[in-house]
């Protein structure tokens, strides 16, 4: 007997909001192809054999669309359509090079669907959202907390890793394939976060008071250019301490609402993917280029960003505290992009910014909750890699509700090989060997600590003196979630 499938309201609500999803894209693209049939039909009345090809061709396109829209109206996902709704890159862990192939529908990689679809806005603390009128400035939007968070919204979207042998595939998608995991929309804060200090919640905002100032809230600095932490992000807080700050920022009848979280390794995890899928390439310290290739693609990186401090100098300085006001590449909106800030002491450095979010690396470090790794010590121990994804699960002492997926490398080193796995998992597999440094594999670093047996969380990112060795893929595993310094912040985001 087939077995009734239960579906609430609310799983209803989503699933539709899912369908309809889809179903404007793909009615968009019948749109299209019947755009194109009347376009040819209509310049060429009389029509030779190469024309009526070309128009039989465009209507067997759109008749596959229209049955593609039935089966998702069905609840289905598409079958045989992966190089027509995909696209991705493909790797081979024998290649040194960091540059990746593209695949699939080679038109989604210019047109980009799900980056494209990036926007930010303001978030309310019970997650209405409203995206900015203005997409390619946002310099004159309210941006100081009073009427919600800032944030970049990421659109829900479809993606699916594959591996055959020493190749890995990454495939993402708007509309439902087969095999594919869906990633719902989620919202991540377009700075590195700050704390309200008077209510102690994790905050993404541009506000110079007292009340949002940064970094370990030393208030006797405020009127030094050079060491303020008005306007800064937050650091010297644990990832346990952050987790509740983000949490604080919605109570019902003295509940947390768990849906605000601190930076999450799920989603660090899903912003490196976007970034590889459209620049087709790990290497992201690659000198940024606006301009699009022959083929429309994108190229080059996200530059160094403030990875090119001098450590002793800004030790000296500070202490390692952050030192880039939040919202400083806000003039480029929605945009990816790299804007130069002068300090008067640490130099000149180029803050960079992925589809409004600024600074995905470098900086400082941000903690990458929902990921904790057991590390047994001696050199027969292990490194016990586990992830969570529902956060009403993230803890800081236990992995009972956590995924073991396998065991980091145990070694400090570029990384070449990472876990990869069904969700694209970047923790590092291998490391070091030849030819094996900065421009090569993975291009970024892993740093760990085998010495003694912890639970430990997750460091992702690096921070301003890293150079080289910093980047989307840089993780390191040497800490406990009750650590603190004022090199390592968090992010703020919202997870529906």
């Amino acid at each position: 007997m087939a077995t009734e499938k239960i579906i609430t309201l609310p799983n209803l609500q989503t699933y539709h909001a899912r369908i309809k999803a889809m179903l404007d894209v793909l009615d968009g693209n019948c749109t299209t192809l019947q755009t194109n049939i009347n376009t040819v039909a209509n310049n060429y009345v009389s029509a030779d054999e190469a024309i009526r090809r070309t128009i039989e061709g465009l209507q067997g396109q759109l008749t596959a669309v229209e049955a593609s829209i039935r089966t998702i109206s069905a609840g289905g996902y598409l079958q045989g359509a992966e190089n027509l709704y995909a696209y991705g890159v493909e790797l081979d862990e024998s290649n040194a090079s960091p540059t990746l192939t593209r695949i699939g529908n080679t038109a989604l990689h210019v047109t980009l669907p799900v980056q494209s679809k990036m926007r930010g806005g303001l978030l309310t603390d019970d997650g209405v959202f409203t995206p900015f009128t203005s997409t390619n400035d946002w310099t004159s939007e309210t941006r100081d907390g009073s009427l919600g968070q800032v944030m970049v919204e990421v659109p829900a979207h479809y993606m699916k890793f594959e591996t055959e042998g020493s190749t890995h595939r990454v495939w993402l998608s708007e509309v439902p394939l087969e095999g594919y995991k869906y990633i719902p929309a989620y919202y991540v804060s377009a700075y590195e976060a700050t704390v309200q200090r008077s209510a102690l919640k994790l905050a993404s905002v541009v506000n110079t008071t007292a009340d949002f100032r940064g970094g370990h809230n030393e208030s006797s600095w405020d009127a030094d250019a050079d060491k303020t932490l008005l306007g800064r992000p937050a650091t010297n807080i644990s990832l346990t301490t952050f987790r509740e700050y983000a949490r604080n920022r919605h109570v019902v009848n003295g509940q947390q609402d768990t849906r605000w979280n601190q930076y999450t390794y799920a989603i660090h995890r899903d912003l490196m993917w976007l970034f590889v899928t459209e620049y087709a390439t790990f290497h992201n310290q690659l000198a940024f280029n606006a301009a699009k290739t022959q083929d429309g693609y994108a190229q080059g990186g996200l530059g160094a960003g403030v990875t090119t401090v001098t450590e002793t100098t800004w030790n000296n300085l500070s202490g390692h505290s952050p030192f880039v006001p939040c919202g400083y590449t806000d003039s480029l909106g929605n945009n990816s992009g790299v804007i130069s800030l002068a300090h008067a002491v640490l130099g000149t450095v180029s803050v960079n910014r992925y589809r409004g979010v600024e600074m995905p690396f470098g900086h400082i470090w941000k903690w990458g909750d929902g990921s904790l790794v057991n590390v047994t010590a001696g050199n027969d121990g292990t490194s016990q890699v586990f992830t969570c994804e529902n956060a009403a699960y993230f803890s800081s002492t236990s992995t009972a509700n956590y995924k073991n997926i396998g065991n980091e490398s145990r070694e400090n080193g570029y990384v070449k090989s990472i876990l990869f796995g069904d969700d694209g998992d970047i923790f590092p597999k291998e490391v070091g060997g030849a030819g094996v440094g900065s421009t090569t594999y993975l291009t970024d670093y892993h740093w760990t600590d085998t010495s003694t047996t912890q639970l430990r969380a997750v460091l992702l990112g690096g921070d301003a003196y890293n150079g080289t060795i910093a980047g989307f893929g840089y993780v390191i595993t040497n800490h406990v979630p009750g650590f603190v310094i004022r090199g390592v912040g968090s992010r703020l985001c919202f997870i529906p």
